[in-house]
């Protein structure tokens, strides 16, 4: 039966009916370790009791009231947020795109508010991923994303990543921003240097800039600190951050200082949804597990045995895999064939994995996997890799173009 779904996606034709930690079930019965873990949402896998527990109890007490009345589990985990972080004012929404959405547009509102309402543009980067909104396309400025949506939104100028003379030939006296995601995900897991961002950190400072990190997918423990900023020495002024956060349910957040967020008074911004109270109920029970102490160290702890494990596999197939990047569990395989070729004999091992530019295999597992599941995992991509390579070393080499 034809499905009445938009085509947007080319779906896998595969369904799960459950999921229990790190594993989802088909109704067959069948088990695939996941390593996708829904693009890095299920932070704390599948079916978590803490989560399940917070969102079935609210779920028999309110839904929905809207932004009109105070949202006292929203105002709890604002406070959380800003405890945790560098920010003093957070907004909610319902995705990493709103997030993002909302970082532009303070970004603007604060030069405008600041008696410079000429700045309105951004320096983005190539490669980077923010979102399928009209806004979010245009900043990150992938072809693929724009083509057939008519003019790109004005308002941004993109560098290549990691490129600091780039950057500052970019800014200009329209320029109001800087955005950056510290590690690429869709761009192909890609890291910035943390002497590269300090030196953003001071481009900011010196031209009167904002500097926006965003965390979409590098939040909550998945590089192996708290926030992928941490990792840098150095602080943004505004982060839109989603994903994790509600580890499944939908919940997107904008945090920022109040310098940089003093723009965005009463109708300034809105969200019908946004802080509903079961997004923020289960956003205060992913923050119970993620602060607990020794969460974010175990996490550090499993990520350097994941990356060990994975350079030994590169270094027995070096015809499958040319490289091993990433940071914590947010890590990348450059694949030598096509990347979809080894996408496709990961699941044939009962592994599912999502694919990213650069030709890579990103490999995104809950933050709760423990060793005995790294060792399957590391089982499944050797069998993978070893089938890969008797085929390729059976006929022609197929080089990503």
């Amino acid at each position: 039966m034809p499905s009445h779904l938009l085509p947007t996606y080319a779906r896998v034709d595969l369904a799960f009916e459950r999921g229990e930690g790190v594993w989802l079930y088909t109704k067959e019965g069948d088990r695939y370790l996941d390593f996708t873990s829904g693009v890095a949402v299920n932070g704390l896998g599948h079916a978590h009791p803490h989560l399940v527990k917070a969102l079935t109890e609210q779920a028999q007490k309110v839904w929905h009231v809207s932004n009109l009345y105070r949202i006292p589990e929203g105002e709890r985990l604002a406070d959380r947020l800003c405890q945790a972080t560098f920010a003093d004012f957070v907004f909610f929404q319902n995705s990493g795109a709103e997030a993002c959405e909302c970082a532009i547009k303070m970004a603007r509102k604060y030069q405008s508010a600041s008696g410079r309402p000429e700045r309105y543009r951004i320096v983005a980067f190539e490669g980077s991923f923010h979102g399928r909104t009209l806004a979010t396309i245009a900043a990150a400025g992938n072809k693929k994303y724009l083509d057939g949506f008519g003019p790109p939104m004005d308002g941004f100028d993109h560098v290549a990543f990691g490129d600091i003379e780039a950057v500052k030939k970019a800014i200009g006296p329209q320029t109001a921003a800087i955005m950056i995601e510290p590690v690429q995900g869709e761009g192909g897991v890609r890291s910035a240097s943390p002497t590269f961002l300090k030196a953003l950190r001071k481009l900011c400072d010196d031209n009167s800039l904002l500097l926006i990190f965003d965390e979409v997918q590098t939040g909550f423990a998945r590089t192996g600190d708290l926030f992928a900023y941490q990792r840098s020495g150095i602080v943004p002024d505004v982060m839109p951050v989603a994903k994790a956060l509600g580890g499944g349910f939908p919940v997107g957040a904008c945090l920022a200082t109040a310098e940089a967020s003093k723009g965005m008074t009463p109708g300034t911004h809105g969200s019908t949804f946004g802080g509903n109270p079961l997004a923020m109920a289960v956003g205060n029970a992913v923050m119970d597990i993620m602060t607990a102490p020794g969460f974010v160290e175990k996490v550090r702890k499993t990520a350097l045995l994941l990356k060990q494990r994975l350079a030994e596999i590169k270094d027995r197939y070096p015809s499958v895999i040319s490289e091993v990047r990433g940071e914590g569990l947010l890590m990348g395989l450059r694949a030598v064939g096509p990347s979809g070729e080894l996408i496709d004999e990961l699941r044939a091992e009962k592994m599912i994995t999502v694919g990213a530019g650069d030709n890579v295999v990103r490999l995104l597992p809950p933050l709760i996997i423990n060793e005995n599941e790294i060792a399957d995992a590391v089982g499944r991509i050797d069998q993978a890799c070893a089938r890969l390579a008797d085929n390729y070393s059976r006929a022609p080499k197929k080089v990503a173009s």
